[in-house]
């Protein structure tokens, strides 16, 4: 596993000023899913509003990035104190190549270093219905591979996230995909009504 110092600032429900850490992040095998103090996060590819990951299990807005030399991680017009994990402290010091830290900008506290793997994966898989027989894999197959009882299923499932979704592009994308299912049943229904 990887490791690396990284910045991570909570971005929903806060301007600039969200509660901040600069501390030693993990990463996945993959890359994609970065772990720290208890929490999993994933990158958003550019389709957040304020941040870059999300907590996974709360679906919060974070900006996760490497720490500066200048010690300008926070945005120009933030503010707040910056939490930085104990155990890290000297490597930290090195980087911004100073002796010690102003306490009135950082305070020195330890996180939890769990990394929460099999409750992440947990909750990952409880995306659709144990029960059900419509699995996720189905939700990639083109609209005329789907049977109607799959066409029915996600034609359910985007409309509830295009209105519910926490994510405006999100929400988006699931109106539109929403829309390719809803013309394909339609289609279904002309065919046979002829």
């Amino acid at each position: 596993m990887k490791f690396e110092i990284k910045y991570i600032e909570l971005k929903s429900g806060f301007s600039d000023d969200g509660p901040a850490w600069i501390g030693l992040a993990s990463f996945s095998k993959s890359g994609k899913t970065i772990y720290f103090d208890g929490k999993a996060f994933q990158t958003l590819n550019g389709n957040g509003i304020v941040g870059n990951y999300f907590d996974i299990e709360t679906g919060d807005e974070y900006w996760i990035s490497g720490v500066k030399k200048n010690q300008s991680d926070r945005h120009k017009f933030g503010g707040g104190n910056i939490f930085v994990e104990k155990r890290i402290l000297n490597e930290y010091l090195k980087i911004i190549n100073t002796q010690s830290l102003n306490s009135k900008l950082y305070e020195i506290i330890e996180v939890d270093e769990e990394i929460p793997i099999s409750k992440i994966n947990e909750i990952e898989n409880q995306k659709f219905d144990a029960d059900s027989e419509i699995n996720d894999d189905k939700r990639f197959q083109k609209p005329s591979e789907m049977n109607d009882q799959e066409l029915d299923f996600f034609i359910d499932y985007y409309q509830d996230d295009s209105i519910n979704g926490r994510y405006l592009k999100g929400r988006k994308m699931s109106r539109n995909k929403m829309n390719e299912l809803l013309a394909e049943k339609e289609l279904r229904k002309q065919k046979t009504f002829y």
